[in-house]
């Protein structure tokens, strides 16, 4: 079995797994109150270049998505999001499960547009029956996108600039964020990524730990009793530590970056090996997700063969649109097992 469905698949990078075992009997205080979890706080502060930064750890990304929003929206307020985001497309309604509405804009490549979003906020208030509607709060982005695409540090700035305009908190999904930083086509830095937005994330569970989310309001501003919001949306685990002892393992000597750098390197192979067999791409992504538009009879010659891999939609009647993803724990020896097997199957030998 080859498992290129998500970058998930596997437990936790073994230096983590070294850690928790190693301290692992150490009795420590509990909800993030130790010694490791401050630790990884200080890392963290200094990698992004911002010690006011408050941080605060929690389980799973739909978790974070849904508490972030929630505590800093009014109650008449929803986040705006392009149409292809995670918040409105594939996290079960967690957003509006909390009494706010998902706003959605028009998806470029999975990125959203700064004029887009300009123009949208002054339709808004331009409106004289806006008082009926609902109000944009905040605004939603993630880098990578839901496509594996990259916003520049321009288009960064743009959106930037629109939010402090209309006075709109920028808030980006960071799931796979150390994906987005070690490609080769960014120009775009965790510090850009402090300086420009008001508050975002650093993906664990994506990126090499068992499970964690290191949320960031890089200014020192976080919302007021935000531990309290975090307890209460059912995301705070009592055994912090265990959060604390991964994050400060991943940044402990660039762990994080080296192991995302990984998953890019094997992504490149991964293009290669498609591209050398006339496939084409849905889109261009320069990070760890692929979208090969592929034949469905060779996606069921794949699924006899025992490859997983996550379909994403139809392309036409003949052809399907099928993600692979490679990860911080991807092998060559797996991508070259791969293009063996895509081989094999074209020529019908097995």
């Amino acid at each position: 079995m080859m498992n290129f469905a998500s970058d998930y698949t596997e437990g936790c990078h073994p230096k983590i797994l070294d850690a928790l075992l190693r301290t692992n009997l150490e009795q420590t205080t509990g909800y993030g109150t130790d010694q490791y979890t401050e630790s990884a706080k200080s890392r963290i502060r200094k990698v992004i270049g911002k010690e006011e930064a408050e941080i605060f750890f929690l389980t799973g990304g739909t978790q974070t998505n849904q508490t972030v929003i929630d505590s800093m929206l009014k109650m008449y307020e929803g986040v705006v999001a392009v149409e292809t985001g995670h918040v409105n497309v594939h996290e079960a309604g967690a957003i509006e499960f909390t009494g706010h509405k998902v706003l959605a804009l028009p998806a470029h490549e999975g990125k959203m547009d700064a004029g887009e979003l300009d123009k949208y906020a002054a339709g808004f208030y331009a409106d004289s029956d806006h008082e009926h509607m609902v109000f944009p709060g905040m605004v939603y982005i993630s880098h990578p996108t839901e496509f594996g695409t990259l916003y520049t540090k321009d288009e960064l700035k743009a959106i930037s600039d629109v939010c402090k305009k209309w006075e709109l908190p920028l808030f980006l999904d960071g799931a796979r964020l150390g994906y987005g930083l070690m490609s080769k086509d960014t120009d775009v830095s965790i510090g850009d990524i402090a300086e420009l937005t008001d508050v975002f994330y650093i993906g664990g569970t994506k990126v090499g730990a068992l499970c964690g989310e290191a949320v960031v309001f890089p200014k020192g501003d976080a919302p007021k009793h935000f531990v309290t919001m975090i307890k209460e949306h059912g995301a705070l685990l009592a055994k912090g530590r265990l959060n604390g002892v991964q994050f400060d393992t991943l940044f402990t000597d660039d762990l994080y970056f080296e192991i995302s750098k990984n998953a890019i390197e094997r992504a490149d192979e991964l293009k290669k090996v498609f591209a050398e067999r006339n496939y084409s791409f849905f889109m261009d992504s320069p990070t760890n997700q692929q979208f090969i538009v592929m034949k469905n009879e060779m996606l069921s010659k794949l699924d006899e063969a025992g490859v997983i891999y996550s379909n994403w939609e139809p392309a036409d009647e003949a052809h399907t649109v099928v993600r692979f993803c490679t990860s911080w724990a991807t092998t060559a020896e797996q991508i070259a097992e791969l293009a063996r097997l895509l081989d094999e199957l074209q020529s019908g030998s097995l």
